[in-house]
């Protein structure tokens, strides 16, 4: 309707005062209700034409739209296993800090493991400190087993000498025997040193081995049981939380709430434009937006990115083919806007719906010394019906009360 106003006042208009002083036609004789199509011909065909032609100016070098919003990440309450509720720390629409405690878990099973793992831990210190006696013990018997050995090698040595000699005392059966004895204590001895090493490698190897695992399986029972009780990551504010005790909690099926950050409301908007606009939105242009949680106030704001693909596009393989007249929706150009000046958004809350406005800046363009008359005509018509869009936007602004309470019915 702006647009139709304004393009009047240059062609219905000017058509209408040649009718009345130049052709002295009369209002309601010759210029009636019935006469004026024939009569305003010219200006109605050259209103309807520019009227068509300024909107899509406007639309085209200007883009607009509805479909805008900041986006926040919400986190889920949930523990990393499931359990049965035995505490509850915090109530719903509580405001809480970084390591709050939110609930607790039933912790039987995981304060047995613990106790479980102390235990192990204490049986193998106690069999380290018996395996150490015992080691004493076989030292002592391998000296034992030694001096055998020796006192059978040199009685062995005696009547060898004598058996040497040619003496009659001793006789080959006697030399037989004894090696046959020096030969069981050094077999003796070689079970005792053998049992020796043994009991030093259980000493030095094994049972600390065992001990390092048992207090791996300590601390892993330890980092288990202080998973039963859920501690708030950030800062923020917990809602549809209305967990109770003796609730069962489920990490896939059954979370607990939702915690909204804090830092949930960044100073980044995505707005959502058609793909036309593609060739015209770029970083750094400046735009305005206006929020339907802050009807009656306008925010500049700058275009920090534009995201350089379509996401009705994007597809998930699976076992059938994609069929392109399945993607009804064309999608939009995802553009990333932020406020021009700080503190300007703190009133806007996270997720509000909002109208956005683009503009393009012909300002570096028209100041080249090599642009052409008519270029130069373009961009400044271009730059000057900006105006338009931005008053639209205002309009808008003003009318949102209006045609949400009113008229909508909300």
């Amino acid at each position: 309707m702006l647009e139709l106003l304004f393009c009047a006042f240059f062609t219905i208009l000017p058509d209408f005062l040649v009718r009345r002083y130049a052709q002295g036609k009369r209002i309601g004789v010759e210029i009636n209700l019935f006469s004026v199509w024939y009569e305003l011909r010219y200006g109605i065909t050259a209103c309807a034409m520019l009227t068509v032609a300024l909107i899509t100016l406007v639309f085209y070098y200007h883009p607009s739209t509805t479909n805008m919003t900041s986006f926040f990440r919400t986190v889920t309450i949930l523990p990393e296993g499931a359990g049965r509720v035995k505490e509850v720390y915090v109530t719903n629409n509580q405001s809480i800090q970084a390591g709050d405690k939110i609930f607790k878990l039933d912790a039987s099973k995981q304060i047995a493991a613990v106790k479980t793992a102390k235990n192990r831990i204490a049986e193998i210190d106690a069999a380290l400190v018996v395996t150490k006696s015992d080691l004493n013990a076989a030292a002592g018997v391998v000296i034992q087993a030694e001096g055998s050995v020796k006192q059978a090698q040199d009685e062995l040595d005696v009547k060898q000498t004598l058996f040497d000699s040619g003496s009659t005392v001793v006789n080959e059966r006697e030399i037989i025997r004894l090696k046959t004895a020096r030969d069981g204590r050094q077999g003796t001895l070689d079970a005792t040193i053998a049992g020796h090493k043994s009991m030093i490698a259980r000493v030095t190897l094994l049972l600390p081995a065992r001990r390092a695992t048992a207090v791996s399986e300590l601390k892993e029972a330890e980092v288990s049981l202080s998973k039963t009780i859920v501690y708030a990551s950030t800062a923020g504010t917990i809602t549809q939380f209305a967990l109770q005790p003796g609730d069962y909690v489920n990490p896939l099926l059954r979370p607990a709430g939702i915690l909204i950050p804090e830092i949930a409301g960044a100073q980044i908007f995505q707005a959502g434009f058609g793909q036309m606009a593609a060739q015209v939105i770029k970083p750094g242009m400046i735009g305005e937006i206006t929020c339907f949680s802050q009807p009656y106030k306008i925010i500049p704001m700058l275009v920090t990115d534009v995201q350089n693909a379509i996401s009705s596009g994007q597809f998930r393989p699976g076992d059938q083919l994609v069929d392109v007249q399945d993607r009804p929706k064309p999608g939009t150009l995802t553009v990333f806007m932020k406020p021009l000046f700080e503190g300007q958004i703190d009133k806007i809350l996270p997720g509000s719906k909002c109208i956005a406005n683009v503009y393009t800046n012909n300002h570096e363009a028209l100041e080249s010394d090599d642009i052409s008359t008519s270029r130069w005509l373009f961009y400044h018509m271009v730059d000057a019906v900006g105006v338009v869009h931005a008053l639209i936007l205002r309009i808008q602004a003003l009318m949102l009360p209006v045609k949400i309470l009113v008229f909508s019915g909300h």
